[in-house]
């Protein structure tokens, strides 16, 4: 199986298993609902389970910054309980950040969670640690914001009264972090004489890790492994998965362990990817002399996964559609920040079609009107069939790239007084000030009252926008090739402040505030190998 087996924008990963099965949560950041997760019996063929946070009860992102949001969830079990700790970031830029820590918990992994309780907002990435000896504890990075201070100030753990849903004692500073720095991702686990530290250092970015340090003592002093990261891409730019970090382990036999960490693909073409980060894993193993490391002790994030299980066929997913006409959408669709998906759209007013109400702007971080799935691979295409009637320019709906309210191509349907209805593109090129290029000369009149089916071929470096309107003819290209490599990680600002990745899908905006709906009669992805 080749990594990352979790593709498209899934960062952060958790590893849990319960009986046979195994459980993998990623971040969503800025995305409702919050926090993915996935099962499997073999390790390579992952089924979608649940977003948790999906009602307002359990998580509202109205407002937040691009990449704030849900950040690096940690699923466990214990007690007979699924236990999910998270971190809801509400400011990221300056010396402060927000970060405020929930745990919410469940009898099943389906759900019904419980209400979130809030622990602390003291730094991001906590993990829920149950001991063998029936203690738990909760571990966090620390946020140092002082100016004279490395901000990232190490790991803490505190004991945790799970009764009662509080911290109990003191906190205490187990871990400064090995010599890479920028030390987050805490996973703690018990196995034989050691307790072993688990943590992302290095960034988000190229010189990104996982390192692992032990003790015999759960409080510390934690000894970073005296050989180094047990995985990072660093010192070679060239290698096909870059920017591996932020692992997790779940025991197997003999030692050996599985571990997870993010990672994102690069190609001859693109050193950054759409996709953003990914989940792959690793087989790891209890060395003679006590560390944690990978089977050849190679430090490289490894290209292909040799599950220690006998695998049933894994599928590719070369292409996949859906008409509406069930009454949900499919868990492939994500939107932004809203959990009042009814406000957004409606699959009953007109039944087999998604209905889109026109909201507030591409840029807008409050009400966005887009339904969209993830980028999985670097080259494919989408494709989706749309009814919309505009009243006046300041309606506009269609197709979106997007990377967030500053980085997206958009093909879109609105009028233009003396023209009439027509095709239009606009792109956010990454643009602090959210303006955008709209290639005025490439508007292409179409007819009133009929509908237009709208593509999108993205071949790994650019992307070309198609239209037709006549079910017998081809595709029309229209407007200029569109570079992709504007929707990354790495465009437009500095590297480790943007962790999400590049989204498809429908949009429809209406910034005179009535709503102007739009209709989607299907919508279709094909992966280009």
């Amino acid at each position: 199986m080749k990594n990352p087996v979790l593709k498209g924008f899934n960062p952060d990963p958790s590893l849990a298993k319960v009986g046979k099965t195994y459980y993998m949560a990623t971040s969503t950041f800025e995305w409702y609902p919050g926090v993915q997760i996935f099962a499997s019996e073999d390790l390579v063929n992952w089924r979608f389970v649940t977003r948790p946070l999906s009602e307002p009860r359990l998580l509202n992102l109205e407002g937040v910054p691009d990449s704030c949001g849900v950040w690096a969830p940690c699923l466990s079990h214990s007690n007979g309980k699924f236990w999910l700790a998270y971190t809801v970031v509400r400011r990221f830029d300056g010396n402060f950040k927000d970060t405020h820590n929930f745990l919410t918990s469940a009898d099943s992994i389906e759900g019904p969670w419980s209400d979130p309780r809030f622990v602390n907002s003291s730094g991001f990435d906590p993990s829920l640690f149950h001991a063998s000896d029936g203690s738990k504890w909760w571990l966090n990075m620390i946020w140092d914001h002082r100016t004279d201070k490395h901000p990232f100030f190490g790991i803490v753990a505190q004991e945790f009264d799970a009764e009662n849903a509080r911290l109990v004692g003191e906190a205490h500073h187990i871990f400064e972090g090995s010599s890479i720095r920028l030390t987050e991702g805490p996973h703690l686990y018990e196995i034989g004489d050691y307790f072993y530290l688990v943590v992302a250092e290095g960034g988000t970015g190229y010189n990104h890790a996982v390192s692992i340090a032990r003790s015999k003592n759960l409080l510390g002093p934690y000894e970073a492994d005296p050989k180094g990261a047990v995985m990072t891409a660093a010192n070679n730019p060239e290698w096909p998965l870059q920017r591996s970090g932020h692992g997790a382990l779940v025991a197997l036999e003999d030692n050996k362990f599985v571990l997870s960490f993010l990672c994102s693909r690069r190609t001859s073409k693109m050193s950054d990817s759409p996709m953003g980060r990914e989940s792959g894993l690793s087989i790891v193993e209890l060395t003679d002399d006590g560390w944690i490391r990978q089977s050849n002790e190679c430090s490289l994030p490894p290209l292909e996964f040799e599950s220690p299980h006998q695998i049933s066929h894994a599928s590719a997913d070369v292409e996949w559609s859906h008409d509406f006409h069930a009454p949900t959408l499919p868990p492939q669709f994500q939107w932004l920040r809203t959990p009042d998906i009814d406000d957004l759209c409606t699959l009953s007013d007109r039944p087999g079609y998604l209905r889109l109400f026109g909201r507030e702007s591409p840029g807008s971080l409050f009400k966005h009107s887009l339904i969209a799935t993830r980028q999985t691979e670097h080259s494919f295409r989408a494709e989706t069939c749309i009814e919309f009637e505009p009243d006046n320019f300041q309606q506009m709906a269609g197709l979106m790239l997007y990377y967030n309210s500053r980085k997206f191509h958009y093909l879109f349907i609105s009028v233009e007084p003396g023209l009439g209805k027509y095709i239009g593109i606009m792109s956010c090129l990454a643009n602090s000030d959210l303006k955008t290029n709209q290639y005025i000369a490439e508007r292409i009149p179409v007819e009133s009252n009929r509908p237009i089916a709208l593509a999108v071929e993205v071949k790994e470096t650019h992307a070309q926008f198609m239209f037709k309107t006549d079910a017998s003819t081809l595709f029309k290209s229209v407007g200029p090739l569109l570079g992709m490599s504007i929707l990354t990680d790495h465009a437009g600002m500095k590297e480790g402040e943007q962790f999400t990745g590049t989204f498809v899908g429908m949009a429809a905006h209406d910034v005179t505030g009535c709503g102007k709906s739009a209709d989607f009669d299907y919508f279709k992805v094909t992966n280009v190998f």
